[in-house]
């Protein structure tokens, strides 16, 4: 018989075989499922400019199906506002959710591969959460991402990655994406 192969994520597996008890021990939590962990992460990518060039959106789609691997959603404005000339459902962003293994997979590739590839990286902001246990990640471009073809870019876009988990304080949230691997600068 062949050996069984995990089809597990592999920061999933270290969540689940590592990070999970050493969270039970630091927080004493006394259920499983009180233990935090994380429940979604959504890329968006605001485009401002895609009220005078509307190829960018385009451009912004494929770039962000190739880096999360999923087909992203476009966002379009709610309301006219004459000053930035916008008119109601004109497409100015993109965004996508990502759930279960693919968050896993684009969160390793982010952690390992890309964060590494950003220029005099010091660490990302510890300030960057929102009070309820969620953090949210800017990214000034989108070439540390391996998947986007340097040579295809139009336009260097910034991206906002934010991490939902279910803990329910800062600190809680922190210890669980400091054990994952996210870089904080001190």
């Amino acid at each position: 018989m062949a050996a069984e192969v995990s089809a597990l994520p592999r920061l999933r597996q270290r969540y689940n075989e590592v990070i999970v008890p050493k969270l039970q021990k630091e927080f004493g939590y006394k259920n499983v499922h009180q233990i935090p962990k994380i429940e979604k992460v959504v890329i968006n990518i605001g485009l401002g400019e895609a009220t005078t060039n509307p190829k960018l959106v385009e451009r912004a789609v494929d770039e962000l199906a190739r880096i999360s691997g999923q087909k992203p959603v476009i966002r379009k404005s709610k309301k006219s506002i004459a000053n930035f000339k916008l008119r109601e459902d004109q497409a100015i962003g993109v965004s996508v959710t990502l759930r279960g293994d693919r968050q896993w997979e684009f969160l390793d590739r982010l952690l390992n591969v890309a964060l590494p590839r950003v220029r005099d990286f010091s660490g990302v902001s510890p300030k960057a959460f929102d009070g309820r246990g969620n953090y949210t990640l800017g990214v000034r471009e989108q070439t540390i991402f391996q998947e986007v073809d340097y040579d295809s870019i139009e336009k260097v876009k910034g991206m906002n990655i934010t991490m939902v988990t279910t803990a329910r304080t800062d600190s809680e949230a922190k210890s669980l994406l400091t054990h994952l691997g996210v870089p904080f600068r001190e």
